[in-house]
């Protein structure tokens, strides 16, 4: 039986084709447009490819109560094309098969703990530090969702000392996403941040952001092991600095073993699946 996975992202859509097995059999990458350029796009993939169900991960805020009869509905996103629209109603109409959907983070988390760097545990947290940054809990068989999803990314973190720039998010300011995501590192030191590979102060400030984060995360959920993905990440200077900071935070107060300096470099880690986290976690979710 083929599956369908779509992995809904700010800035490119993810369609793929896959099997119960977890394959990913075809693939393809469109970007994120309005809707109305997208949409299209979507069924034209999917039109002729045979799937049986379909799986979705997407960018929120959106409603994931299946109960309620806006779910599937994207809702204050900052991709304003997509306010309140019915992304799971309308794909469910014009491909006319079942929809399960959860967000692009929760299906990563959940695809790294089937098939990636978390299998030997029972739990996880999944943060992507992109163009935004958000997180998804796996624990115990199970994403995590409640009044809505975790919003990770919309925390107050304390300020670095030498931080002057007033945050990027469009409603909260400088929350962490409006701190350390991409655009904040663009905005702040007046290039992206591929082209500030070798310039050390932009490195060690954006560890001290995404380590208070860490740290808090860790006192709320004690998540077994915690996975840093997205465009930022692939700077791989920033994985030492964020341990580094973490222990320093953390000061000896949680006992485990991950915790030190000997292993802490096997519980924060890179995602396992690369790039391939959150279609494969789309596809896991419509997997019997």
């Amino acid at each position: 039986m083929l599956l369908g996975a779509i992995e809904a992202g700010g800035t490119k859509f993810v369609l793929a084709v896959g099997n119960q097995e977890g394959d990913i059999l075809d693939k393809l990458t469109i970007p994120t447009e309005r809707p109305d350029q997208t949409i299209p796009k979507i069924v034209a993939y999917f039109k002729d490819k045979g799937i049986k169900k379909l799986g979705l991960g997407a960018f929120g805020p959106i409603d994931l109560n299946q109960k309620s009869p806006t779910y599937g509905q994207l809702q204050k996103t900052p991709k304003t094309a997509w306010v309140d629209y019915p992304l799971g109603a309308v794909l469910q109409e014009k491909l006319s098969v079942p929809v399960v959907i959860d967000t692009d983070v929760n299906v990563a988390a959940m695809s790294e703990a089937k098939f990636g760097n978390a299998t030997d545990v029972d739990s996880c947290l999944y943060i992507t530090v992109g163009t935004g940054i958000g997180g998804g809990f796996y624990y115990r068989g199970q994403t995590l969702n409640g009044l809505s999803h975790p919003e990770i990314g919309h925390i107050k973190v304390p300020r670095h000392p030498d931080d002057r720039y007033q945050g990027t998010c469009p409603s909260h300011g400088d929350c962490l996403e409006g701190l350390a995501a991409g655009p904040a590192i663009e905005k702040r030191w007046g290039r992206k941040g591929d082209q500030l590979v070798d310039v050390a102060e932009v490195w060690e400030m954006e560890a001290f952001y995404l380590a208070q984060a860490l740290m808090t995360f860790i006192y709320v959920l004690s998540p077994e092991r915690i996975i840093l993905g997205g465009g930022v990440m692939k700077q791989k200077q920033l994985f030492p600095l964020i341990r580094k900071y973490v222990l320093e935070m953390l000061n000896g107060y949680v006992s485990s073993p991950y915790l030190t300096a000997d292993q802490i470099d096997q519980y924060i880690v890179a995602p396992g699946l690369t790039d391939e986290a959150g279609i494969k976690g789309a596809l896991y979710l419509v997997m019997d």
